[in-house]
């Protein structure tokens, strides 16, 4: 049973992802591209509250906002370092920052290096690729993950909560999720694009299987464009297995 709904779920993703590429490439050839076809021109902003069912916020990496006490923390009231800081504490290694390329390598071998029993994260994302590498990097220390209190967890950065062998969401804290970036369009790259982004999003669900997350997560993901972040709420978080009570 369990087999036969993951492969209703792959069927029907992989088949979204045809849509979404059929819409791009209709939409270059006809020079009138402007953006996702699931854009909404008045999401909130990430300060509103979320609710069932209203869910979509605006989102820009560089402006998303911290937990006010560990933001004036900071240096110069920086809300994330532009890579990911690596921050041991005894057996516990806390992640924050923008996830950069070369970030997977340098955090895993900051877990092969001590012993780790628990990862904490508060990232508003980057790096796709280097968020997958550390997520298996933290399943392979055997360690559990978690977002900070008052922290978020955006874009790429679940796939690194996923890697936990237990995984908990706080309330105060939000994971979000939204398409890959493409960036500027035209004919031949949008073909590019579409190749690109259906080998990642293969390989996106087989690691969200590999780690025990459901692939259907996959599907606001799908639905919710670049500059925007689709905040899950708890009741989602359970039912995807990404995080359990909290």
């Amino acid at each position: 049973m369990r087999e036969l709904t993951v492969s209703r779920s792959l069927r029907w993703l992989l088949g979204f992802q045809a849509f979404i590429a059929l819409a791009l490439v209709v939409g270059d050839l006809g020079g009138a591209y402007t953006g996702s076809p699931f854009r909404s021109a008045d999401a909130p902003s990430l300060e509103q509250p979320i609710r069932p069912g209203d869910q979509r916020r605006q989102y820009d990496p560089s402006a998303v906002p911290g937990d006010p006490a560990r933001r004036e923390a900071m240096p110069g009231g920086e809300t994330y370092p532009d890579r990911l800081s690596i921050l041991p504490e005894g057996e516990r290694l806390t992640l924050r920052g923008t996830i950069a390329a070369g970030d997977g390598a340098r955090v895993a071998e900051a877990l092969a290096a001590r012993s780790i029993e628990a990862v904490t994260l508060d990232s508003p994302g980057g790096s796709v690729m280097d968020a997958l590498e550390i997520g298996r990097a933290i399943r392979e220390a055997d360690a559990s993950s978690a977002i900070a209190s008052g922290g978020v967890c955006f874009s790429a950065c679940p796939y690194m909560l996923a890697g936990g062998v237990t995984r908990d969401v706080p309330r105060s804290s939000r994971v979000g999720v939204h398409q890959y970036y493409f960036g500027e369009n035209s004919l031949l790259p949008a073909f590019m694009a579409v190749e690109d982004v259906q080998r990642g999003q293969g390989m996106v669900m087989a690691f969200l299987e590999e780690m025990g997350v459901d692939p259907l997560l996959m599907q606001h993901a799908l639905t919710t464009p670049p500059e925007e972040i689709y905040v899950l709420i708890p009741e989602e978080l359970e039912r995807y297995r990404l995080a359990f009570g909290g």
